[in-house]
């Protein structure tokens, strides 16, 4: 006896629709857990970027404030000139303008009174000079004063017996009045000597004074005296 199978009982013909819908399904199980995925991920990642950005904003620090700087100085006040005005019929006063040219005039007028040179001529008196215009002058000349010194001498004894001679230079002052003063030994040779050479400067005569500008003034001269034994 054979057994006839049932075109309704197969189960091949609903194996392709379920086949279908297990691919639908799977599809959209699929398609959902995606979303899901990235919408976490993407809830992660906004978390990082807040935390980050709240971190920065900690981290920085504000610069100091700096004072607003001072305010500049007012201008200066500008000087404005009132200008009255005056009316033809009021009379004002005359008032007298001084200037320089009325000083200059006062000044001409006064009369000059030249300085007294009284100070200058003692300062000229008590200075001594080396070289004048005109040297003082022995009476006589130069030749009468080696024959006046020649005269003069008298050759110490202790020189004498010592053999003792030589040149003693001496200077002295020839005053404006012609006076010898202020004798002193410039280069001696022995205390006899010296003492001898002084004695005969001390009695000359008056000299002719020197003279600078034509007014006598006070010369130092020097003059050599030479002791020789014969």
């Amino acid at each position: 006896m054979e057994i006839k199978k049932s075109k309704k009982a197969s189960l091949e013909n609903g194996k392709t629709f379920s086949l279908l819908m297990g691919l639908v399904i799977a599809v959209a199980v699929m398609f959902v857990g995606f979303e899901w995925g990235t919408s976490d991920i993407q809830a992660v990642k906004v978390e990082g970027v807040a935390d980050v950005i709240a971190e920065e904003e900690i981290e920085i620090t504000r610069p100091e404030e700096v004072p607003p700087p001072p305010p500049p100085p007012p201008p200066a006040p500008v000087a404005t000139e009132v200008l009255e005005v005056v009316e033809d019929d009021v009379e004002l006063e005359q008032q007298e303008i001084l200037t320089s040219e009325d000083d200059a005039n006062q000044a001409q007028v006064q009369t000059y009174v030249a300085p007294v040179e009284v100070e200058e001529e003692e300062e000229s008196a008590q200075q001594i000079f080396t070289v004048v215009e005109e040297m003082p002058k022995f009476p006589g000349g130069d030749a009468e004063l080696l024959q006046f010194i020649a005269k003069s001498i008298k050759y110490p004894v202790i020189a004498q017996e010592n053999g003792i001679q030589g040149r003693v230079i001496c200077s002295f002052v020839v005053n404006r009045d012609g006076s010898v003063v202020d004798a002193q030994i410039v280069r001696g040779v022995d205390s006899s000597l010296d003492k001898e050479a002084l004695r005969v400067i001390g009695t000359m005569p008056k000299w002719s004074p020197g003279k600078q500008r034509g007014k006598p003034v006070r010369v130092k001269y020097t003059v050599p005296i030479t002791f020789r034994l014969q």
